[in-house]
């Protein structure tokens, strides 16, 4: 019998969330971890029973564990992050150098065919691969070799490497995503790397053809459609059709251009959604009231989906990496919030319940369907 798992990461410890196929009802497992920060939480996608959670805390550190039984017993794998060569330096907000300093593991990305082989990307922002299921890891240093690398500056959240797509054709296209300097894409499985930044415009960047500096808060892609990227930028909902050479604005109708998380509809390819947030000073959706956006033309046209969420009185952030879509023939689509609730929809986004509430602050979700 086909069942549903989602994976939510938050400020306090990790939950197992499952279901049936019509995700009525939900158990709930956890927390996993209590106490720790848990950046990431993902499964590989070639093994369903494989998880991987980036663990945290400022007085332990960085601590990388891994399940083979579907989360029901862990151990912690590889957890030294040592950059390639010298560390060097980068700018910091006042243009002042620093070095390179590994802080935490911000996402975990499994290979779409391997379940020993995982990507981390990590702050101060760099990308680590994996090929024994996370027992030891090595930079890509490619990246941070670029000619723009001493030139990142961190964003609010730190200089992070946030987000990971990998071509699942296997062609060793990869596409980074950095706070704050922008996209990066490797064509060559992260040997080389070039930033792929033209028309995004950033406040404090006057410069229309800079390379770097963009706060990219997330990157979502359809499998079917490899070269057609969305983005949530710092400010801006913006779409490249040409796998980043070009990024046009999307953000049409939408209350306000700023969020966190973006995704694409399983079955779908140009229906989109986002949760626009008032803005990079108040991390709190619109009048209080809790809104998932869903584009059905690619973008520009936006409509409020908004049956099940709190339409008063709602303060609450949604994250980077707290949006997720499963595969089923209804596609259902979840989040997280900080307030501790996950929201989920069975119908595309039509609807919503909250599956689970006063959780501490989600900072991930994802979500398997296993057979």
């Amino acid at each position: 019998m086909t069942s549903v798992r989602v994976l939510a990461g938050t400020r306090k410890g990790a939950f197992i969330l499952t279901s049936d196929a019509k995700r009525e009802r939900w158990d709930i497992a956890g927390p996993l971890f209590g106490g720790w920060e848990i950046y990431h939480l993902n499964s590989s996608h070639a093994d369903p029973d494989r998880l991987y959670a980036s663990q945290s805390t400022g007085w332990f550190g960085q601590l990388i564990q891994r399940s083979d039984d579907g989360g029901a017993t862990w151990a912690p794998v590889g957890n030294e992050f040592g950059y390639d060569g010298e560390p060097g330096t980068h700018l910091w907000y006042d243009g002042t150098p620093r070095p390179w300093e590994f802080k935490r593991v911000w996402h975990l990305e499994p290979s779409p065919g391997d379940p020993d082989t995982v990507y981390a990307g990590v702050e101060d922002a760099a990308l680590f691969r994996s090929s024994d299921g996370g027992r030891s890891w090595q930079e890509l240093p490619g990246l941070r070799g670029h000619g723009s690398g001493p030139s990142w500056q961190p964003g609010a959240g730190g200089m992070c490497l946030h987000t990971i797509v990998l071509d699942p054709s296997g062609n060793g296209r990869i596409f980074a995503a950095i706070s704050a300097a922008g996209v990066f894409r490797s064509d060559d499985s992260g040997k080389t790397w070039r930033p792929v930044n033209r028309g995004l415009q950033s406040q404090g960047i006057p410069d229309p053809d800079a390379e770097v500096g963009h706060c990219v808060h997330r990157l979502a892609r359809h499998p079917s459609r490899p070269d057609v990227l969305f983005m949530q930028k710092h400010w801006d909902v913006m779409r490249s059709d040409d796998g980043g050479e070009s990024w046009q604005e999307i953000s049409g109708d939408l209350p306000t251009d700023f969020g966190f998380v973006i995704d694409v509809h399983s079955h779908e390819p140009d229906t989109v959604f986002v949760v626009p947030i008032t803005s990079d000073s108040l991390h709190y959706p619109p009048d209080g009231r809790l809104r998932v956006y869903r584009s059905r033309t690619g973008g520009n046209e936006w409509e409020p989906l908004t049956n099940g969420l709190p339409q008063q009185d709602c303060y609450v952030n949604v994250l980077r990496d707290a949006m997720a879509v499963d595969s089923l023939d209804e596609c259902g689509v979840y989040f997280g919030t900080t307030g501790g609730q996950v929201y989920a929809s069975a119908d595309g986004g039509d609807s919503w319940q909250a599956i689970v509430r006063d959780l501490p602050a989600v900072l991930s979700v994802e979500v398997q369907i296993l057979p």
